[in-house]
């Protein structure tokens, strides 16, 4: 398989489609993509979950024992702020799931009702999951774009979570093209965005980007794609062929990687 690291390259971005479940994370490995991950929020809203408060956990470690040994390339799973406990708790989960394939994880220091956890408590997270699962990447997630603090509180987080060991930083919501040069520039690991709307993946590549994520944007496609499907076919539009077939889906049932 494929060394997750080396698909980070800055300016040769790896471009991370984002699955729910396992026919989506089946379906996006038979697309051609290198990697892939979990998002946070298609899991817990397709359990009828929040996403954020924590009650992921179960659906996710399912999710990803459900792909063991059916993947041929990299997962990377989002494991919200690690789903709660204490940092050895969370240092077991990011084991177990590298046990079951998961090549690495996304951990952000968001917390519910749109605050930052302390920066040296979030380090301590990552400190306890890098002793307790070394080969395993953690890509520290900072949400300081999201809640509108500047850049300097980004970079003082970025290089605490550097220092106590995360392999890549991830700043969503981060969009002018000076701010993302400036994170490039100023952090010692690869830099992961957030692809949002309006951004493309070439521009992103010539601002040095080393990773660009999807998120939940491919779920709530789909979703609204079916939606939009049954309103046409209920206001007397013909039913569309869709491009993947029902042999085709049901096939992804048997695919594995051995």
């Amino acid at each position: 398989m494929t060394d997750f690291r080396a698909l980070h390259r800055p300016g040769n971005p790896l471009l991370l489609p984002n699955a729910w479940d396992v026919a989506s994370a089946l379906a996006l490995a038979e697309g051609g993509f290198a990697a892939i991950g979990t998002t946070s929020l298609g899991v817990a809203a397709a359990a009828g979950l929040p996403d954020g408060q924590g009650q992921g956990r179960e659906q996710t470690v399912a999710l990803v024992r459900a792909l063991q040994g059916r993947l041929e390339i990299p997962l990377t799973v989002d494991v919200e702020a690690g789903f709660g406990g204490w940092p050895a708790e969370v240092a077991e989960l990011a084991a177990a799931l590298h046990t079951a394939g998961a090549a690495g994880i996304n951990l952000e220091d968001g917390r519910p009702g749109g605050v930052l956890a302390p920066a040296a408590a979030q380090a301590e997270l990552i400190a306890a999951i890098k002793d307790r699962a070394p080969a395993l990447f953690v890509n520290a997630r900072t949400d300081t774009y999201w809640l509108a603090t500047n850049r300097e509180e980004t970079l003082t987080r970025a290089r605490t979570y550097v220092e106590a060991g995360a392999d890549g930083i991830f700043v969503p919501a981060v969009a002018g093209d000076e701010e993302i040069r400036t994170l490039v520039r100023e952090l010692a690991v690869p830099l992961n965005v957030l692809l949002l709307p309006g951004l493309t993946v070439p521009h992103l590549a010539g601002l040095g980007v080393a990773r660009i994520s999807t998120g939940s944007l491919l779920f709530r496609a789909a979703l609204s794609a079916a939606v939009a499907t049954a309103q046409a076919v209920a206001g007397g539009a013909p039913a569309p062929a869709p491009a993947l077939t029902y042999a085709e889906t049901n096939a992804l049932a048997g695919a594995s990687g051995n």
